[in-house]
């Protein structure tokens, strides 16, 4: 991934961050945040 890719990636994903806080009160975000929460407790469980 070249520095140029990878700087539109990071904007991209923190202006769908930022849209989601001011358009949708962070509720995306946090449902994001929680299934990946799950996802790294049934990882460490199967480690």
């Amino acid at each position: 991934m070249t520095n140029v890719i990878a700087f539109w990636l990071a904007v991209l994903i923190l202006g769908a961050g930022a849209a989601d806080l001011v358009l949708n009160d962070g509720l995306a975000l946090s449902f994001v945040l929680r299934k990946f929460l799950d996802l790294i407790e049934w990882v460490a469980f199967w480690r």
